[in-house]
């Protein structure tokens, strides 16, 4: 009984260590998506609070960036959370990557904010990766207070999308787009053997790192009862 008491301590210690590895960039990622939803959700002509109430889970890239001379792009990192029975989950880091092809120009930085609708997208953002608009129905999503405005087609889509570039709601492609889990960023935050779904779960000791919580709690403002 000892000798198991010890290897459970030693467990739990590996799994805090774990959890207390995140490096600059993963904490600045987690402040800054905080800083985007709570922007995002206070603003007149933001997303309407219904649907932030009804999405499974969230997906959040802050200065997602979008260069292009003749062969362009969009790439950015950022992190993901999902609802749970009490509350959201601890974030999954995740990467986003698009390539294109055109004659143009320039460079700039956008916000970007995904909400996965219903069950069966969210599913799909658990997998290794997934290609939007061929793996998830994605279209960009109704601004303002009410939802009322939302098409047929915004309201079927697995995932909504908002993009905002200088303070001003801005419509961005992303069809085509891949989104997978950042492995290396998970691993420093919760261990090299946890997947994203134990993440989301709360399964092989996963906790919410302390840099998180205020990007949790910038999700948790809605008054949908816990399932």
């Amino acid at each position: 009984m000892k000798s198991l008491a010890i290897i459970f301590c030693g467990v739990s210690l590996v799994a805090s260590s774990a959890s207390a590895e995140l490096n600059s960039a993963d904490t600045k990622r987690l402040s800054e998506s905080a800083a985007v939803v709570g922007e995002l959700r206070d603003a007149d002509n933001g997303i309407p609070e219904a649907l932030w109430n009804k999405a499974e889970c969230v997906v959040v890239i802050p200065s997602m960036k979008k260069a292009a001379f003749i062969v362009g792009g969009e790439a950015g990192s950022g992190v993901m959370s999902c609802r749970r029975r009490n509350g959201w989950s601890a974030p999954v880091f995740m990467h986003l990557a698009k390539g294109s092809f055109g004659l143009q120009i320039g460079a700039e930085s956008v916000d970007l904010v995904l909400l996965v609708m219903n069950q069966r997208g969210a599913d799909k953002m658990l997998q290794d990766k997934v290609s939007l608009g061929a793996d998830a129905t994605i279209t960009a999503g109704p601004v303002g207070r009410s939802a009322n405005a939302a098409t047929d087609a915004q309201l079927q889509a697995e995932v909504l999308s908002y993009s905002r570039s200088q303070g001003l709601f801005a419509g961005i492609d992303l069809s085509g787009g891949v989104l997978a889990p950042d492995t290396k960023s998970n691993a420093r935050a919760y261990g090299s053997n946890v997947s994203p779904r134990d993440i989301v779960a709360g399964n092989q000791h996963v906790s919410i790192p302390a840099a998180a919580r205020p990007f949790i709690s910038s999700l948790g403002r809605d008054a949908r009862a816990a399932r």
